[in-house]
């Protein structure tokens, strides 16, 4: 999200508003792995699918695709911490983040506005990143929480009405 270098097209596209969504996995020792992703969306109602588009160059995309299984965690507002440790490169990522195991093994993130249970139904290359589609095994959504956003290379939060 917030790694790569200024672009036009960045920038453009940097004025849609976007959730925050962390996808997470386990690697092939059953530590929990994560990355923090904005281009995360409902693909289908029948059958439900899901996806979310990591860049190629990700180092944890790897051990979730081996897995065959994720988690999409929509993050609450005020979870820009969770954001940052989980978009961090290098050490343990979870060290300070909160988590369950999900039906999968996945992590479950506390205190997210939703969370999504997926089996890796295909990989699709979509340039510089991939399009990987999930369908979905099971979910949850916590209903009074509010959803971290982010617009304009800025972490915000839903305005009152």
């Amino acid at each position: 999200m917030c790694q790569h270098a200024y672009s036009p097209f960045r920038s453009v596209l940097g004025h849609f508003p976007s959730g925050v969504v962390a996808i997470t996995g386990h690697d092939l020792n059953g530590g929990p792995v994560g990355m923090a992703v904005s281009s995360f969306t409902s693909v289908s109602l029948e059958p439900p699918l899901v996806g979310f588009l990591p860049g190629k160059s990700s180092t944890t995309f790897p051990a979730i695709a081996r897995s065959g299984t994720f988690c999409a965690n929509v993050l609450a507002s005020g979870q820009e911490d969770v954001c940052r440790a989980l978009a961090s490169s290098g050490g343990d990522n979870f060290a300070e983040v909160s988590w369950h195991p999900g039906p999968h093994g996945d992590p479950v993130l506390d205190g997210i506005v939703a969370w999504i249970g997926c089996t890796i139904e295909a990989v699709h290359d979509a340039g510089d990143h991939h399009l990987v589609i999930g369908r979905v095994d099971d979910l949850a959504a916590d209903t009074t929480a509010d959803p971290l956003l982010f617009f304009r290379s800025r972490y915000h939060r839903l305005a009152a009405a």
